[in-house]
């Protein structure tokens, strides 16, 4: 037993609805069974075919919806997946996530595979079993792929683990790390330290110009503050902030020349009365996506919202 590792990943490829019950319902009515506490986060038709089919016991199971907890995938470890287990200290917990893919040429697209590397990071020294659900007709060729690369664990349709031979998450996050160019017509400005009631100023107008919702308005500017003083502190004392909109998305992008040496910024949840650190945290938990790019030039923080 002491060979056997404490977290288990693994990815379960599923092609129509009979299959994806076959392969999660009876990891969920296990852990029930066992007294282990159990949550499932997924798109909402598949809750709804557990909900369905665990009758009374879906009372015992936490139910997310992965479409809406989940659409920052930046926010899935630390506001979904540690929220719930860091609620069983000690104890084994048993998690059923699936994303909602996006297209391999996205932008979110990156951010969801390094989610997945980065899981293993986050998991590696507690007790859970985490079982990732990959729709087969809609997941996508790259998805697919991806899964064998940052799950060391792969579940057949008949219920049967084997190790992935392609396993290799610090490749993953290498090629995830990519590099972030300024949105098309994005106003640059330079932020120092003492001008960031200019920076909030700014990002009202460009929110307000944007048509952005008003009761998202604050959050947009909360996220910007939070990016542009991180820089300010840990970069090189200035930050080149751009604003922008893409398509349905309001941009806000942040540049300095530090370099962010841990992987899970902005993923490790908060501990009890910390007060520092934590602007990464809330820019995920705030943001639509959030993606990250570091290296020798500095890094590149840029957070998404959506246009409602």
């Amino acid at each position: 037993m002491s060979s056997i590792p404490t977290f288990l990943h693994s990815a379960f490829f599923y092609g129509d609805a009979e299959e994806f019950l076959a392969g999660t319902l009876p990891f969920v009515q296990g852990g029930v069974a066992a007294g282990d506490p159990v949550a499932v986060a997924v798109p909402p038709r598949g809750l709804a075919l557990l909900r369905a089919e665990l009758g009374a016991d879906a009372a015992r199971v936490r139910m997310v919806d992965m479409t809406e907890e989940g659409r920052n995938p930046g926010r899935i470890i630390p506001g979904v997946l540690r929220a719930f287990s860091d609620g069983y200290p000690g104890r084994h917990v048993r998690i059923v996530g699936e994303l909602r893919w996006p297209s391999g040429s996205s932008a979110e697209y990156p951010a969801c595979v390094q989610h997945e590397a980065l899981l293993n990071r986050s998991f590696a020294a507690r007790r859970a079993t985490v079982l990732c659900p990959y729709d087969t007709e809609s997941a996508g060729e790259a998805a697919l792929a991806d899964a064998a690369r940052t799950h060391p664990w792969l579940v057949d349709r008949t219920g049967q683990w084997q190790s992935s031979a392609g396993y290799a998450p610090e490749e993953v996050l290498r090629d995830s790390n990519q590099e972030l160019t300024a949105p098309p017509g994005s106003a640059t400005r330079t932020i120092a330290e003492g001008e960031l009631p200019l920076l909030r100023h700014v990002a009202t107008e460009a929110a307000v110009r944007a048509g952005f919702a008003a009761d998202r308005l604050a959050d947009f500017v909360l996220v910007a503050s939070e990016l542009v003083s991180n820089s300010i502190e840990h970069g090189s004392g200035t930050a080149v902030v751009r604003l922008a909109t893409e398509g349905r998305q309001l941009i806000c992008q942040v540049h300095d020349k530090g370099r962010i040496a841990d992987p899970l910024a902005g993923r490790r949840p908060a501990v009890p009365g910390q007060v520092r650190g934590r602007g990464l945290l809330l820019v995920n938990h705030l943001a639509d996506l959030v993606r990250l790019h570091t290296g020798p030039a500095g890094s590149t923080v840029e957070a998404r919202f959506d246009l409602h």
